[in-house]
């Protein structure tokens, strides 16, 4: 990012949270992706550059309805409904990730893979002031 009007920086490696903040961070996330979808997860990491917050969701353990239409070629199914539920509870992942970074979230994607079965969730942050 380039610095406009002189009222924007680059974040720099003081202005990243501290390795716990991380680690609690892709706990909550973990938590939030349990509660909301009746399964977890076998990994989470989370990784943090400059404006971006990416966290990976790995050997995610999909419902039993959903498992039943991915193994009946229905998979596509599937994948659209976890991208219409992500987007229905954005606001919830933002608010953990702007807890743990101090900074706002400006724009949020998340994508699933099947198999193997994994999701990723990027968070754009506002500049660091």
């Amino acid at each position: 990012m380039s610095p406009r009007n002189g009222r924007e920086r680059m974040a720099s490696a003081q202005d990243l949270p501290p390795q716990e903040a991380l680690q609690t961070l892709g706990s909550e996330l973990l938590a939030i992706h349990e509660e909301s979808y009746g399964r977890s997860a076998a990994k989470v990491s989370v990784h943090v550059s400059d404006d971006a917050v990416v966290v990976f969701l790995d050997g995610i353990d999909f419902h039993p309805s959903e498992r039943f239409l991915i193994d009946n070629g229905q998979g596509e199914t599937v994948l659209r409904t976890r991208a219409a539920y992500q987007e229905a509870i954005q606001t919830t992942f933002e608010a953990a990730v702007e807890r743990a970074t101090g900074r706002r979230v400006v724009s949020f994607t998340s994508a699933t893979k099947l198999d193997p079965p994994w999701s990723v969730e990027v968070f754009r942050l506002a500049p660091a002031e």
